[in-house]
């Protein structure tokens, strides 16, 4: 079996597939959605919102709003009432009704299938473009949310030069199949969303701590040491053996910032109450 250091991200990347695809058999976006249309407003309203919640708004506001048509019509205060419960109810009202408008006028009644032409709607970016083109029209594309950006660089799918989503998207695109873009979207979104979450990530009962570069940097670091005095110091220089209250912090080459030894710098160092190292393992979230 090839090494964590010595894998290539395209293998890594292949491998960490293979193992979703045996606990997340059919992925697939969560939103209820029965048409294009439908799911363009439900990606609308998911930014920065949960999907759960925008599935607990979308019937009544389909019910009364069923086609682009029908929302064309609409004026912005017409809508809000219905999504007063998601995130920035009063932007997401006006892009909808603007973006059904043109779809309406300028788009034949239909939802266009191209990032440039998607690109053009109200409340339509990047994402929502990669999204639809995926989920709705089977094409080749692969939406970088927060969830994708987490768990691609946590795993190690991308460079640490990635700290962008846009830099996150091309390097995936660049790693993975185009065939299985859409598939790679809908894995690392839901592994994201219940096992690899960005508080509490569920090690446990996850598939991929072989393959896993964060879970490999958490397994090295070192044990905790018994016997230390708090007394004597708040932290413990394993290097130089002694006590110290004031700690410097240095950047590590991993870019996370580390308490070190005021005497001789290393960041050896631990915990002198608990006896945990104060070494920290980089976590990656959009800033």
């Amino acid at each position: 079996m090839i090494s964590q250091e010595r894998m290539s991200r395209a293998e890594r990347a292949d491998r960490v597939m293979t193992s979703l695809r045996k606990v997340i058999p059919a992925p697939e976006t969560e939103l209820a959605h029965g048409n294009p249309f439908e799911l363009l407003v439900a990606v609308v309203l998911s930014a920065q919102c949960t999907d759960e919640r925008v599935n607990k708004v979308t019937p009544a506001l389909f019910d009364r709003y069923p086609t682009i048509e029908a929302m064309a019509d609409a004026e912005p205060e017409d809508l809000f009432p219905l999504i007063r419960s998601i995130s920035y109810p009063n932007n997401k009202a006006k892009h909808l009704a603007r973006a059904a408008r043109m779809l309406r006028d300028e788009f034949g009644g239909r939802v266009p299938e191209t990032s440039a032409e998607l690109k053009r709607l109200p409340g339509v970016g990047q994402k929502t473009a990669e999204v639809m083109i995926s989920a709705a029209f089977g094409g080749a594309a692969l939406a970088v949310d927060t969830h994708v950006f987490r768990v691609a660089n946590r795993i190690g799918l991308v460079t640490e030069r990635a700290t962008t989503v846009e830099k996150v998207e091309k390097e995936l695109k660049r790693t993975l199949q185009e065939h299985t873009w859409g598939d790679a979207h809908h894995l690392l979104i839901l592994h994201g969303r219940y096992t690899c979450t960005a508080r509490a990530p569920k090690c446990d009962d996850c598939v991929l701590p072989p393959l896993c570069k964060t879970w490999g940097r958490i397994a090295a670091l070192p044990p905790a040491r018994e016997g230390l005095d708090a007394r004597r110091g708040a932290y413990y220089c394993a290097t130089r053996q002694h006590y110290f209250d004031a700690p410097d912090r240095v950047t590590d080459r991993h870019g996370t910032e580390q308490i070190s030894c005021p005497r001789c710098g290393s960041m050896n160092v631990f915990d002198a109450r608990s006896g945990a190292t104060t070494k920290r393992v980089k976590d990656y979230r959009i800033g």
